[in-house]
């Protein structure tokens, strides 16, 4: 019988902390239900169902895509690219503003605070820190500006010449092998060895990425990930639902504040 082998955060930082220091190693980070607690592009559909921005049309048509893709009728290219043709015309300049808006309003309460510590713990190593997202740019950015995660490899809408969407996604779409491919290109760009390299995610399509480094950490891996976990002995890490109370959500806010008015000033 195959077992699973468990790692704690707090085994992970110490991990972290007794690894070698300097930017050769990589620690890259998925996004959507490894450093937030969901997913973030629910937040921004239900942004625009409370506000009567979308019609019967495109409910019943995101609703239909979100089912065939959960039972496999749909790639992920296809989902993305639906996605954005909803939007076409919109201003990204806009979007970006909404972004910022659904991260402070939605988003900040569902980081997990386990995974801003290996964040925080790999940085104080000097480790060169990577948010790798399937995620659109308006949902990506704004989590990896509050972690203080300056390189992010995600989806990003096409744009005419007036900064708005078209309705496309620029290519390749970032998403299982061409994930893997994005990491690996990161790497060899950056001089990062790929070997001594960390990757933490959730999702069964970055057992692809997982495979590519040195050190994969799955968190809270769906069936496919942890069954791929077991067979290598990858240490899974399993984090609880968060749900931080406004309070709390208010003090890690107003540090990221601080943060970004320190480096302005800088």
């Amino acid at each position: 019988m195959v077992t699973m082998t468990m790692l704690s955060p707090a085994d992970a930082i110490a991990e972290i902390a007794a690894s070698s220091p300097g930017p050769r190693v990589g620690a890259f980070f998925d996004l959507d239900g490894t450093l937030v607690d969901g997913f973030t592009a629910a937040v921004h559909v239900g942004d625009r169902i409370r506000r009567r921005q979308v019609g019967i049309g495109e409910l019943l048509g995101v609703f239909e895509a979100a089912l065939r893709f959960r039972f496999g009728h749909l790639e992920f290219e296809h989902l993305i690219v639906r996605a954005a043709g909803y939007l076409r015309g919109e201003s990204l300049i806009d979007l970006d503003e909404l972004g910022d808006r659904l991260f402070v309003e939605r988003v900040a309460s569902r980081v997990y605070s386990h995974m801003r510590e290996i964040v925080q713990a790999h940085q104080e190593r000097g480790h060169t820190v990577v948010m790798s997202s399937s995620a659109l740019s308006i949902q990506a950015l704004p989590v990896a500006r509050f972690l203080g995660i300056s390189n992010v490899q995600c989806n990003r809408f096409e744009l005419d010449e007036h900064g708005r969407l078209t309705g496309g996604i620029v290519e390749p779409i970032v998403w299982g092998t061409t994930k893997a491919a994005a990491v690996q290109q990161f790497c060899a760009d950056n001089d990062v060895a790929v070997q001594r390299s960390y990757f933490y995610a959730d999702g069964d399509e970055d057992a692809a990425s997982m495979s590519v480094v040195g050190y994969p950490r799955p968190v809270n891996p769906r069936s496919g990930l942890a069954a791929a976990a077991a067979a290598h002995g990858w240490p899974v890490m399993c984090l609880a639902s968060v749900r931080r109370r406004p309070m709390r959500t208010l003090r890690y806010l107003a540090n990221h504040v601080r943060r970004e008015a320190q480096r302005d000033a800088d």
